[in-house]
């Protein structure tokens, strides 16, 4: 078999419930990519042991399909604080017994013992990767500058500056569900009133919709019937195929939503003179049910001179964003 000699890399997603990983050819894209249960009991040694192995195998699978002189190293994408410079992945959330761990070197060092492999690694937030693969393959390619939202059970971000992640002094850029736009409101997240992850994180979707509900069951009758007139399982996902529907509740739900997703990214124009926003995450599958009020309230929150190229678009690259990111960063 005749081996590609463009480089590749192994892009990894590290999530609470599952790690994905991939191998990512830098003109390709992903050629093979495996899902495996994240093992939160095990603590942060046991999951760099699970990582350890998974990379070893995805090695070997590369090997098929590239030269292995072309192997431009491990990226991992990881939820939480990550200092990119020392490697350190501070108090991630979903995974239960973390502080403040040495990922990048743990894994290293457990590659090397382990599975007799020596190999450079690149931690990253995981919103962060997902930006720069979108960035790279994704609905950003265009984009000099742009800000990733990611909308599911939180809302996070990533900003990409002359098509580099910008992460501050700190790596904490781009945490724009920590944004507030409502601060004398009664939503609260992490301790912080009026956030934006307070008002349309998952959890407070279906709270709102549940709430809205109660207050005048005949303008849900759609979203009761999905939910089997349930509504400890109303997930988004009913709220999404309700509206399509024409339920009133749920198209007024998806509005607010959008209205405050758009005042928020018209507060991150106003400041960075920022005017492309790709956004991603699994509420996002609600499409222009979000990014129509979006828009329309972005321009609403906005000055005209700020209005020319003005743009919200769908991410691409849906749950794989992560391991291409990931991957991508090792091609810079």
């Amino acid at each position: 078999m005749q081996r590609n000699m463009f480089r590749w890399a192994i892009g990894i997603d590290l999530g609470g419930t599952a790690i994905k990983a991939a191998v990512v050819g830098e003109q390709e894209g992903i050629v093979t990519e495996r899902t495996i249960p994240t093992d939160t009991s095990s603590g942060p040694e046991g999951i760099v042991e699970q990582l350890a192995v998974l990379i070893a195998a995805l090695k070997e699978q590369g090997s098929l399909f590239y030269d292995v002189s072309g192997f431009a190293g491990i990226g991992l994408g990881a939820p939480g604080a990550v200092n990119v410079t020392s490697g350190t992945l501070s108090y991630p959330p979903n995974l239960p017994g973390w502080t403040v761990f040495p990922l990048r070197n743990a894994l290293q060092n457990c590659l090397k013992e382990k599975e007799n492999l020596s190999a450079s690694v690149i931690l990253e937030n995981d919103a962060n990767a997902a930006a720069f693969g979108e960035a790279v393959y994704g609905a950003g390619k265009n984009f000099s500058d742009f800000l990733m939202v990611t909308l599911g059970t939180g809302v996070g971000g990533g900003i990409i500056l002359n098509r580099e992640l910008y992460r501050g002094a700190n790596g904490t850029a781009g945490e724009v569900g920590f944004m507030i736009v409502d601060f004398e409101g009664s939503s609260v997240h992490a301790g912080i009133r009026g956030t934006i992850e307070s008002l349309i994180g998952k959890e407070r979707i279906v709270e709102l919709a549940r709430r809205m509900a109660e207050e005048n069951p005949t303008a849900c009758l759609a979203v009761a019937e999905l939910c089997s007139h349930d509504f400890t399982r109303l997930s988004p996902r009913h709220l999404e195929q309700a509206a399509k529907q024409g339920d009133p509740l749920s198209l007024a739900l998806w509005q607010s939503v959008g209205g405050i997703l758009g005042v928020g990214l018209a507060n991150v124009t106003a400041l960075m003179d920022i005017r492309k926003f790709v956004i991603g995450g699994g509420i996002s599958a609600a499409g222009d049910l979000i990014i129509k009020p979006a828009f329309e309230r972005l321009r609403r929150s906005t000055l005209p001179s700020m209005h020319e190229g003005l743009d919200i678009v769908p991410a691409l690259l849906g749950n794989r964003a992560g391991m291409y990111g990931a991957a991508a960063l090792c091609f810079v």
